[in-house]
């Protein structure tokens, strides 16, 4: 009886919990996770203007260079996502952040472009891995009042990161070499994995597990913490909120009832999103280089500015997440995105400023949903399949990563970057029409109201079985 009692309150106590330095001392580890991620995917963005000349690398070699390591993220993706629902996400957070700095330190010594390929794609593992973890496991200890903005305001750092690596990029690449970009890259196996060791595991995680036990004593720790042993006083306990049932994760329920529609809609989505972020994010300092016949300190410092101009959109999408909603937001940045590109299809001679401002506006509109994708995905499933169908979705931003350079290689020489515009505009159309027809809005409802357990599915013939409530 006290096992059940406190499995019913293992939620009730989470949304009770007010924001405290507990929050900021594990923002530390899962920002930096976070910052990493982002600055590793882009390293060979920054890197390649310089390898372009040294290997001799053709627009075609370029995209498929950079495209293996979203193959891997892929795969890593999907993996890892599987992970934390077997061996819990503490433990996957640590894998994919170590896989990936130790690949990185790796890349720094690739001699051609076939062994940084090799490496990129077993980069990729951790790179595809960190984010849907992590975006899981800060999902399981937030309010549902405020969710969107508290998640955000750790994915912040993701989004952060990429302006960053531009910076550095602009700098280190000139001055120390491109290999440096790939050893600061090492940097959070360093930093992070010491202090991952003392995150406490997500006791939603535990208790779908039936480790009530295991749950009740990871949230009272942090109760403990957060009330400073009881000296400042807690919220009471809600009565009213659902439990978290125990429950088996099967891969079938991704694409059985409810959730059918949701897989299929946010894999749309996140599709949309990411051959247009990261292909733009990783061909524009070549573009710069090749399109524009800037140099290379040219090209990289005009990448930077580019990066500049997209910081607003991080405090924009914080302030609309939890006001106008997820989909409503999701839908503006798709139909902003879709008129500035055809508008950019449409210019007879687009000068390389009209294509920088353009773009920062494109990137700050699909940033609604590239900060937020992570988020959203999480909220639309059980605990039992909240990190697989985050992994999953996040396999569908790799594929983009992957589609969207690669994209880009073959049709640039073809028809030229307004090609490439009147293509990208099209797949944001086909984003906004599927958000509209299918996206469900998720803010402020508590996970387990808003994504129940599926119940197991029957043999054929068997007899309905009864539910009886221990009540």
């Amino acid at each position: 009886m006290a096992a059940a009692a406190a499995d019913r309150q293992i939620a009730a106590r989470i949304e009770r919990l007010p924001l405290s330095p507990w929050h900021v001392w594990i923002g530390i580890v899962i920002c930096t996770g976070f910052f990493f991620d982002a600055f590793d995917i882009m390293t060979l963005a920054y890197a390649m203007p310089v390898l372009l000349g040294r290997w001799h690398l053709a627009p075609a070699a370029i995209g498929s260079a950079i495209s293996i390591g979203f193959v891997g993220q892929i795969f890593g993706a999907m993996l890892f996502g599987w992970a934390a629902e077997r061996w819990g996400r503490v433990p996957s957070i640590m894998a994919t952040i170590l896989l990936f700095s130790l690949t990185s330190f790796a890349c720094a010594f690739a001699t051609g472009l076939e062994s940084m390929m090799v490496l990129r794609f077993i980069q990729g593992f951790g790179l595809g891995g960190a984010i849907p973890v992590l975006a899981t496991y800060v999902n399981e200890f937030a309010q549902s009042r405020r969710r969107g903005r508290f998640v955000l305001s750790y994915q912040c750092a993701f989004a952060i990161g990429l302006p960053v690596t531009a910076w550095i990029g602009a700098w280190v690449v000139p001055h120390l070499g491109w290999q440096w970009m790939f050893v600061l890259g090492a940097v959070p196996g360093i930093l992070v994995l010491p202090l991952a060791w003392l995150l406490p595991e997500s006791p939603r995680w535990l208790a779908n597990r039936g480790r009530i036990e295991d749950a009740d004593r990871a949230l009272v720790r942090v109760e403990r913490i957060i009330s400073k042993n009881g000296a400042r006083a807690l919220p009471p306990v809600a009565a009213d909120l659902p439990r978290v049932p125990r429950a088996d994760t099967r891969v079938a329920d991704l694409f059985r009832g409810m959730y059918l529609k949701r897989t299929l809609t946010v894999w749309t989505i996140w599709f949309c999103a990411y051959v247009i972020t990261y292909g733009f994010l990783t061909w524009l300092p070549t573009i710069w280089r090749t399109v524009f016949h800037m140099s290379v300190v040219e090209a990289l410092n005009f990448q930077a500015k580019f990066a500049i101009m997209q910081l607003p959109g991080f405090l924009l999408t914080i302030s609309l997440i939890d006001s106008i909603g997820r989909r409503r937001m999701f839908m503006l940045g798709f139909a902003v995105s879709t008129a500035l590109l055809f508008a950019l299809a449409v210019l007879t001679t687009p000068g390389p400023l009209t294509v920088l401002i353009a773009l920062a506006f494109v990137q700050i509109t699909i940033g609604f949903l590239a900060l937020s994708l992570s988020t959203y995905t999480a909220e639309l499933y059980p605990t039992e399949l909240r990190a697989l169908g985050t992994g999953f979705g996040n396999a569908w931003l790799r594929l983009g990563g992957t589609a969207g350079p690669a994209f880009i290689g073959a049709i640039l020489p073809l028809f030229g970057l307004r090609g490439i515009f009147a293509a990208f505009g099209c797949l944001t159309l086909v984003g906004l029409v599927v958000t509209y027809a299918f996206a469900v809005e998720t803010k402020g409802k508590v996970l387990e109201t808003l994504s129940p357990s599926l119940p197991p599915r029957r043999s054929k013939g068997a007899a309905p079985a009864l539910a009886l409530d221990a009540d």
